[in-house]
């Protein structure tokens, strides 16, 4: 093989397979002996499908073989967090009570949309139990270590699909979006992570958490995978009532468009205090890149947040009310206990968080008509040692679980599409940047991604799994 599995991206993977450059199984092979060597110390799978991910590789080799269209992702590895069906196996959305669920009998949507793309799954990451987490510090099944430095936690809830993409271990994955449970592990582990627009993307098959506030969307090491994986999942589906049914704006076509004329700002007030120097920093780097000079206010943001702390706790809790009164030692005890708090919220403030939203949501929409694109950090500070329980922010102690959303939340509440960028920095911990833009402008996320990706200012090297950053 003289492809090098572990540096190439999923496109340049997708290309050599279709050429006969290499074979589909020799990619799936590699994968699946990188997961083997290396997630012994990452923790970020569940469940290995080696025996299937070989076999479907076997297919797109003999149709590449008959001449037969193959998809755009044909050999590509990629790993999905565990709250998405995957047929043949039961879907633990990080809990050990559906461990005793029957297997799913077909792939959620999303999951079916990249094997028909060609890409081969070859297994399920860890997170957060139910989603309901930053930390992917999970009790059952062990917290996934950040490659960068494995003392230190890999985010959440989808910090499986972070890390193992990060690692290496496969160039795509599949996570969820809450509160920021893509964009989160995609800063402290380095990569890219794509929140798309709310009902963008099909959540049939996935095992929901916030049912108004869930999102799916893919990880990748390049802008170009970001929206190739992104544009294969496009599509209305009658079986998630939330999906749109507008038509696909394919974004891959567009990454080439740069961002001349385009009006892009910096997030003020609210996004502008609470993190740590470094953070600030890598906003404004990505700033100059774009040449961001004029600033916004999203107005009451820190209300916003507060209103999907209330969404949360309250639709979360109900989704799991039974099992919380019958089967209360089988939680996660953190997530028990949130589960139990929301459980006790009244009505009336659940009521009051929905109509702020509706509120915060139209004040957004007036800030787009001024700009096209708006920049703001992702995470007030790098990875957090695992077992930490507190971080340090303008000379303040603070918890870390909650605060490490401190720029994500307000942001979900009201759906928007945003990309987190990764900056590298010499001799540290990486950072993410959100680029955010109004509803369904995913492709001018990607196309400001894309100048970054060019210029050098962003990238996601791959990983290999190190004690101490050393």
């Amino acid at each position: 093989m003289t492809l090098e599995f572990d540096q190439a991206d999923a496109t340049a993977i997708a290309t050599a397979v279709r050429s006969g450059e290499v074979s589909a199984e020799s990619i799936v092979r590699a994968s699946l002996d990188r997961i083997a060597t290396d997630d012994k110390a990452l923790n970020s799978f569940t469940d290995v499908l080696a025996e299937q991910a070989i076999a479907d590789a076997v297919r797109v080799d003999g149709a590449i073989a008959a001449g037969q269209e193959v998809g755009p992702l044909a050999g590509v590895p990629f790993a999905v967090k565990n709250l998405f069906d995957v047929a043949g196996l039961p879907t633990l959305a990080g809990s050990k009570i559906n461990r005793e669920h029957p297997p799913a009998t077909q792939d959620a949507t999303v999951v079916a949309a990249l094997k028909r793309a060609g890409a081969v799954l070859v297994g399920a990451l860890n997170m957060d139990e139910y989603a309901y987490g930053f930390v992917t510090e999970n009790s059952h099944y062990g917290p996934t270590h950040n490659p960068h430095d494995l003392s230190r936690i890999a985010g959440g809830s989808s910090g499986g699909s972070a890390a193992a993409v990060a690692g290496g271990l496969v160039p795509l994955s599949l996570g969820s979006d809450t509160n920021g449970s893509i964009r989160v592990p995609a800063s402290l582990c380095g990569i890219l992570g794509l929140k798309p627009t709310y009902g963008r993307l099909s959540r049939a098959g996935v095992c929901l958490f916030v049912g108004s506030l869930d999102h799916v969307g893919p990880f990748a090491r390049s802008v170009r995978d970001l929206a190739l994986s992104f544009d294969v999942m496009q599509g209305a589906d009658p079986l998630d009532p939330i999906c749109t049914t507008r038509s696909p704006d394919f974004c891959l076509p567009q990454l080439h468009q740069g961002i001349e004329g385009l009006r892009i700002a910096i997030a003020d007030d609210y996004f502008a205090k609470g993190a740590q120097p470094e953070v600030w920093a890598a906003v404004e780097k990505v700033a100059q890149a774009l040449g961001a000079t004029q600033r916004v206010t999203l107005p009451e943001a820190h209300r916003a947040r507060a209103a999907a702390y209330v969404i949360t706790t309250c639709e979360g809790s109900n989704l799991h009310f039974d099992n919380l009164k019958a089967r209360p030692q089988d939680f996660d005890p953190a997530t028990r206990d949130r589960f139990l708090a929301g459980a006790m919220v009244p009505t009336t403030w659940y009521l009051q968080a929905q109509r702020f939203r509706r509120w915060f949501r139209d004040r957004v929409r007036e800030v787009f008509q001024t700009v096209d694109l708006i920049l703001a950090p992702t995470t007030p500070c790098p990875s957090p040692l695992i077992g930490q329980q507190t971080i340090v922010i303008d000379g303040v102690e603070v918890l870390n679980r909650p605060n490490l959303g401190l720029f994500t939340q307000p942001l979900s509440f009201i759906g928007l599409p945003i990309v987190s960028v990764p900056i590298q920095q010499a001799g540290g911990l990486p950072l993410g940047v959100q680029i955010i833009a109004a509803p369904y402008n995913e492709a001018l996320v990607l196309r400001a991604a894309q100048v970054l990706e060019e210029k050098g200012v962003i990238s996601a090297p791959v990983v290999r799994p190190r004690e101490g950053g050393e």
